[in-house]
């Protein structure tokens, strides 16, 4: 089943031959963590990109003692800390699972064959920095220029329903770029 869904979140991308998705599916190992569990940890060079079969997580980095969420994932997601896994330099953020979460994850190593082996593979690479770049450029265009009960608003469209409801209530504060009181005056507001 773990398979089946990144299969098919594959070829919705591009196409690829049954043999080239077989060879592509077997790079990619399957993991299972805990709540609290890390994928990636500040730094430490990033070692791969993992696609969600089941489970939440978040990106964060630690300023001044605080946790500052910059992204949220469920099911039938990629997740990584992509500027370290390119650069294969230490990552500036942290991976780490809201709840139990079930991953099929592929490294670096592996990434550059399938690149050299597979030539549609670099439309999926190519695909995974737009979404990555268009998320920052839009997370930093919100938290610059957005009005909180806005973000809140949008962010309330444009999640999945598991990211809205299973999400602390701090970490998607955190992640709109408001306090936890903020965003309670804003859920009841709007409520």
């Amino acid at each position: 089943m773990q398979h089946k869904n990144l299969k098919q979140q594959i070829s919705s991308f591009a196409y690829f031959s049954n043999d080239e998705l077989e060879l592509i599916v077997s790079k990619f190992i399957p993991h299972s963590f805990k709540a609290k569990a890390f994928l990636q940890k500040q730094n430490r060079v990033c070692s791969a990109i993992h696609f969600i079969s089941e489970g939440l997580v978040r990106n964060y980095y630690v300023r001044n003692d605080k946790e500052i969420t910059t992204y949220l994932a469920c099911d039938n997601s990629f997740i990584s800390a992509y500027a370290s896994f390119i650069t294969q330099t230490n990552s500036a953020e942290n991976i780490q699972c809201i709840e139990a979460t079930k991953t099929l994850s592929i490294s670096h190593t592996h990434m550059q064959e399938l690149y050299r082996d597979v030539p549609n593979w670099q439309i999926i690479g190519r695909i995974l920095a737009e979404k990555n770049y268009i998320c920052m450029a839009d997370r930093i265009l919100k938290l610059q220029a957005v009005p909180a009960k806005d973000k809140y608003l949008d962010f309330l469209s444009t999640s999945s329903t598991k990211i809205i409801q299973r999400t602390p209530q701090i970490y998607i504060a955190s992640f709109l770029g408001i306090t936890p009181e903020s965003l309670s005056r804003i859920r009841k507001s709007i409520s």
